[in-house]
């Protein structure tokens, strides 16, 4: 019967054994499904580094061959693996001439399956995601195709003449080494050995090379055959996991040559090549006592890392690490925020605001503070691309009346590149801010430098440094960050933090105020140029009124002694960029560590450091001027529909509170903002407007409903249909509105 043809057929068998018994393997090829069909990771972007990946700043043949042979090298991994764990079972296979090509046939279909949803979704994602054409749709596939069957090839001709050949030569040197020198080899060879004579698998038909179903024989069963087989197909296992750890070590060392940096994608694939292999060699070795051993080397590892053995400490570049820690207690926030100190911040920042009110004449001029949010590489295009917008639609007063730059993550860093652009412009009339160009480099991929330097170098190449400002530091994926980034914007941003301090001194550029949040007790870091300790409370009065804590420290002030006027910019916008996981936290010089995270954890959007501000010198700012602007370009809808929860499963239920508060977490932030802002009205003795620009997903702008296109990614990598639909959201007819409101309120 055809059900018994199947039941009993060599590919059904090894299925239903993977299912059983190899669970660690089945996790990574479902790990794998997942990204590619975008059922994992698309939140942050990350099947884009599989169905787009970047070689050389291209996503062409040659990628797409890489990403072939990486598929390639981990569906022969995950074969050699299942051959040495559970070929023993198959007493037939030791009389078959070419026993591993015969097993890796029949063991083929989870990677042919992986490989068909590869292309199928690749072809999906160029074709709606990419407006790839045809042509470059089939280049794409040639390039899988051809990549995977060339490693498939090599490999397998290396399979084909070292199991004859080294099965030969090492045979006799094996088997004195299994009877004497390594008892612990030939334990486990003999259990399996026995096992196989207790619980011989039942299969009757296999899969030849001929690509017909043949009947299995019965054979004599050979135990030192089988034994020389196994250590034969070991010894490729180890060969093979030293080429691909070899490859990964040399591709590290040489990260910072272009034609090393693989696709982050393949990196992932090769790194997952080598849990394969160690998971096999761990199963094969410990057999049934593999989990405990497991735990047990899970509890070293954290005792190692709690040891502080290995330090995994990543810096801020321009910082002096070797000059002794500056101590962060109580008593240092106190004395950092005494009156005096206070009151001189407050004098000096009001020079500044001087020198900004006399650009207008007699005039009183609106003020305008920008608030821009965090949201990876969607907000600093959309920051950005709303920035070179409105500049130009108010020839250039959105800018000339701009006093202050506050947010989070990636709009600090496309509101950062704009003000650079501007700031040049002034000296070079051939730079033209308002180029579409500059849009496209800040929307380039920073992706796949991060995840690329952390598998081939935070893992395992971690002795690289690199001189910069007179100090040394570790190449880990910050500096990759940094490096892609510094790249993007075509090396305007690198340089020092007190680079900026004259030109906003002397109001030709806003002032600008990163605000990462520091881990250890939730303050705010404050970094700026300029001393800005009323930032920490805004009205140094408060102090003597009750006993007020203190919200933030003034980054130069604590680090004077660690050259923290020193600070590389891109430093400075990586700290208030630090997404967890991707981009890594970084640990100042204090005692204790000072471990700094996103300034989105205390507000994304900047609202409450520009009202902060604005109550700091709410006086001032009342008097000479004619009113203040704040304009909050945000990367998410302020008003978002609710949506009921339906058919929730027990595990929904039990993670739905936590769920809900990190789902609602920017939407608390709103609602907080709008209470601050309408609580500001009445302190401030002017007018207090708010302008809204916000990110709305467009394709087109005839798009009639917007709320059915797809909202781009919170990473740092876009697609390219994600690029148009954050360029043209500014179209949108809420977008529109806003700025018509906002030149009414410049002219």
């Amino acid at each position: 019967m055809l059900i018994d043809k199947i039941i009993y057929s060599f590919p059904f068998r090894l299925l239903v054994t993977n299912i059983k018994r190899n669970h660690i393997l089945l996790l990574i090829w479902f790990l794998l499904f997942a990204v590619i069909t975008s059922s994992f990771g698309k939140y942050l972007g990350i099947p884009y580094l599989f169905l787009d990946p970047e070689y050389l700043n291209k996503v062409n043949f040659l990628s797409f061959l890489i990403m072939g042979v990486s598929i390639s090298g981990l569906s022969v991994a995950f074969h050699i693996t299942c051959y040495i764990v559970e070929g023993f079972k198959y007493r037939f296979l030791g009389s078959l001439p070419k026993p591993f090509a015969k097993f890796s046939l029949n063991n083929s279909l989870i990677p042919t399956l992986f490989l068909i949803t590869y292309i199928v979704n690749v072809v999906r994602f160029q074709a709606n995601s990419e407006f790839a054409s045809h042509t470059d749709i089939l280049i794409a596939v040639a390039g899988i195709l051809v990549g995977y069957l060339a490693m498939m090839a090599s490999l397998y001709t290396y399979f084909w003449f070292t199991n004859k050949d080294v099965f030969k030569i090492l045979a006799d040197r094996f088997d004195k080494q299994l009877k004497s020198n390594v008892p612990v080899t030939r334990v486990t060879v003999m259990s399996r050995l026995i096992l196989a004579k207790q619980k011989p698998e039942d299969v009757r038909y296999y899969l030849g090379l001929d690509l017909k179903f043949h009947t299995v024989k019965d054979r004599a069963f050979d135990r030192h055959a089988v034994i020389k087989v196994f250590d034969q197909n070991h010894l490729n296992l180890i060969f093979i996991e030293l080429f691909i750890f070899l490859v990964l070590l040399i591709i590290g060392i040489f990260r910072d040559y272009h034609m090393f940096q693989i696709p982050a994608a393949a990196s992932v694939v090769l790194f997952l090549t080598i849990v394969i292999m160690f998971a096999g060699a761990f199963s094969y070795w410990f057999r049934s006592w593999s989990p405990a051993v497991f735990i047990l080397l899970l509890l070293l590892i954290n005792l190692i890392v709690k040891k502080n053995v290995f330090k995994m400490h990543y810096q801020a570049f321009g910082l002096n690490y070797e000059q002794k820690d500056e101590p962060y207690n109580l008593d240092v926030i106190k004395e950092l925020n005494s009156d005096s100190i206070l009151e001189a911040d407050h004098l000096k920042t009001k020079e500044i605001l001087s020198n900004w009110r006399l650009k207008f004449g007699r005039k009183r001029p609106k003020m305008i503070l920008l608030a821009v949010s965090g949201g990876g590489q969607r907000s600093a295009l959309w920051t950005f691309r709303t920035l070179q917008y409105a500049d130009s639609l108010s020839m250039g007063r959105l800018y000339n009346h701009s006093m202050l730059i506050t947010g989070a993550s990636g709009g600090l860093i496309g509101a950062a590149y704009f003000r650079e652009l501007k700031l040049r412009s002034e000296t070079d009339s051939t730079l033209n801010p308002y180029n579409p160009a500059y849009q496209w480099k800040i929307a380039h991929d920073n992706l796949n430098p991060i995840i690329f330097s952390f598998l081939v170098n935070d893992l395992f190449v971690k002795f690289q440094t690199f001189q910069y400002n007179g100090h040394r530091y570790i190449k880990d994926r910050g500096y990759s960050f940094e490096q892609q980034l510094n790249e993007n914007t075509d090396f305007m941003l690198d340089k020092p933090l007190i680079s900026y301090k004259d030109d906003e001194y002397k109001a030709r550029i806003p002032m600008m105020i990163i605000a990462p949040t520091i881990i250890n007790d939730g303050r705010k870091l404050f970094i700026s140029p300029h001393h800005v300790g009323y930032m920490n409370s805004g009205d140094i009065r408060a102090y003597k009124s009750f006993d007020k804590l203190v919200e933030g420290v003034d980054f130069r002030r604590l680090f004077v002694h660690n050259g923290g006027d020193s600070l590389r910019f891109l430093s400075a916008l990586r700290m208030g960029a630090t997404f967890p996981y991707i981009t890594p936290n970084i640990t100042l010089p204090s005692n204790p560590p000072m471990e700094i995270m996103d300034a989105g954890i205390t507000d994304n959007f900047g609202i409450s450091d520009g009202l902060r501000f604005l109550y700091a010198f709410r006086d001032w700012i009342s008097m000479y001027t004619s009113g203040v602007v704040i304009v909050s370009i945000r990367d998410s809808r302020k008003q978002m529909s609710i949506e009921p929860r339906k058919n929730l499963s027990l595990l929904d239920k039990v993670v739905t509170p936590v769920q809900s508060v990190y789902e609602n977490y920017a939407k608390l932030q709103s609602v907080d903002n709008d209470g601050k802002i309408e609580y500001a009205k009445s302190w401030f003795n002017n007018n207090l407007d708010l302008i809204t620009l916000q990110y709305t997903p467009v394709i087109s702008p005839n798009t009639p409903k917007p709320e059915n296109v797809r909202r781009a990614a919170l990473n740092w990598r876009l697609t390219s249909r994600e690029k148009q639909s954050v360029i043209r959201s500014v179209y949108s007819k809420s977008n529109q509105e806003e700025l018509k409101r906002l030149m009414e309120l410049l002219r």
